[in-house]
């Protein structure tokens, strides 16, 4: 009891703040270019859609030949191009999206690599290599485009393994009525976000554009010295935590065998999987649209400069994860107190992220020349995008904690396609033609694509756990009791286990 009243924060809650850190570091290395890129290439001499957003429509075009005189006189005075790259917007588009040509295909390695070695290890080394890459940026540009996109493309693929991995440890620590606010966690990615935006546009003012890769990736190296000492994968393997806490975690969790081989098969055939799988495409899409577009979109189109796009482009991600916090805890209030049903609960937040955000695009997609209205539904629609933690991120630990890791992985094998499709399909719109009507389209497309994949889960999605899951049986629960009184140091009783875990219970013979 005396260790117990020393504590001053719960391992759990260590375990939260460090995952959080972590996705955090995981979107800076990952976004960090997408910020950097306007100070990497040659700016136009006046925003793309100066003529027709920019300027009243009673200037006559004398006037307004003289105002883009100023502009680009202005603008070559501030700026030095000697380091600037002639790309165009295509190229553009293959150093954006070469992150994500290969991201798609170790995720579900990820969860397989969780599974068998643990997601501490992982997690831990994947952020890690992915940083130490990016110490390598500045070079590999300055040497060729083509290298930048190698080198891009090798960070996507070591990275791909993160998301599905620290479902692993998700179901190991966290009981099924906290995860909503638990995983809320994994959007530190949109505080990541956030703070690279404005930290990459203020360090390229001061110093250059190298100097923002260089920074991101020593924040993820000291990141991972914490992660390192101070994180287990799972409450029996911790070496500080208390008795007390380690037996309400594992008394709480559902029975898990991790012996048992992965029963693909079945997998592949669960219905409510697909469903769940849907929903997470279009919220992917609709997304990472949003995130990786919003600082071009905002330079090309509304003539941001880049400290303005920054900080534009960070704040919606802020507000992500406090709606994400807000709704995870609203969520688990609603399951405690069984006003809605798990499914219901779900369905919800789903609704949010999918329904709600591809409204809000729409929104955006149509807002024209109205700088106001533009970034009123792009903080907007990244903000309701938050409620995923409480809705399909969610909905594949309820289906199966068991192999979480696994079918996570497999969808963002699929799921992470948009990534490289995404900014593609922007390249080849937007090519020589950055006006509004050609962004319109682009938030058309991802508008479609989210109300669609929101309206089927609404329809046929469930969180209900599915028979795959475990294939439970006497031995099985024999183990149970047997852990459960050997980490809670014996403090409880084989009947209270029983009570507490739902067990048929077992005669003493038997155990």
């Amino acid at each position: 009891m005396t260790k117990e009243k020393k504590e001053c924060i719960s391992c759990q809650s260590v375990l939260w703040i460090l995952v959080f850190c972590g996705f955090a570091m995981n979107y800076m290395l990952r976004i960090n270019l997408n910020l950097a890129i306007v100070a990497m290439v040659v700016p136009h001499s006046h925003a793309a859609a100066a003529i027709k957003c920019g300027f009243p429509l009673e200037y006559n075009e004398t006037q307004i030949s003289q105002t883009l005189t100023t502009i680009t006189t202005t603008q070559s005075s501030e700026y030095l191009f000697e380091d600037r790259f002639k790309w165009n917007e295509y190229e553009q588009s293959l150093a954006l999206g070469s992150y994500y040509w290969l991201h798609w295909l170790s995720q579900l390695p990820g969860g397989l690599l969780a599974r068998r070695y643990g997601t501490k290890i992982i997690f831990g080394w994947a952020n890690l290599l992915t940083a130490l890459m990016g110490l390598m940026i500045p070079f590999a540009t300055n040497y060729h485009l083509y290298a930048l996109v190698f080198l891009r493309v090798i960070q996507g693929f070591v990275a791909g393994v993160i998301w599905p991995a620290m479902h692993d440890m998700t179901a190991r620590w966290i009981p099924p009525h906290e995860r909503s606010k638990f995983v809320s966690s994994y959007l530190g990615s949109s505080v990541g976000a956030a703070i690279t935006y404005p930290l990459c546009a203020l360090v390229i003012t001061w110093f250059n554009w190298q100097a923002a890769f260089y920074v991101t990736s020593i924040l993820g190296i000291i990141w991972f010295v914490f992660w390192h000492f101070l994180v287990f994968d799972s409450p029996s393997q911790h070496p500080r935590i208390s008795s007390r806490e380690k037996c309400d975690i594992i008394e709480s969790l559902p029975i898990s065998n991790r012996d048992e081989k992965v029963p693909w098969r079945r997998i592949l055939s669960s219905g409510p999987l697909w469903i769940a799988i849907i929903a997470q495409y279009g919220g992917t899409w609709g997304f990472l649209t949003f995130m990786t577009q919003a600082p071009s979109y905002f330079n090309y189109i509304h003539g941001w400069n880049i400290n303005a796009t920054g900080v534009l482009s960070g704040l919606p991600h802020v507000l992500r994860m406090l709606f994400s916090y807000m709704f995870g805890i609203l969520s688990d209030w609603l399951l405690k107190t069984k006003r809605l049903s798990l499914t219901d609960v779900r369905k919800l937040a789903t609704f949010m992220c999918t329904i709600f955000q591809g409204i809000l695009t729409l929104g955006l997609g149509s807002s024209g020349c109205h700088s106001n209205l533009a970034i009123i539904f792009m903080m907007a629609g990244t903000a309701v995008n938050g409620a995923v933690s409480s809705g399909t991120l969610a909905v594949f630990v309820d289906l199966s904690s068991n192999y979480a890791s696994v079918i996570l992985g497999f969808c963002n094998l699929i799921a992470a396609s948009s990534g490289f499709l995404s900014p593609l399909l922007v390249g080849l719109l937007t090519t020589n033609n950055q006006t509004v009507d050609s962004w319109r389209i682009v938030f058309s497309i991802s508008s479609i694509l989210l109300l669609v994949s929101g309206f089927i889960f609404m329809l046929f999605g469930t969180s209900e756990e599915q028979s795959w899951n475990n294939k439970t049986n006497e031995d099985l629960n024999i183990v149970k009791i047997d852990e459960m009184q050997t980490l809670c140091e014996k403090s409880v009783t084989k009947d209270e286990i029983h009570e507490k875990i739902q067990l048929p219970k077992i005669n003493e013979e038997q155990t």
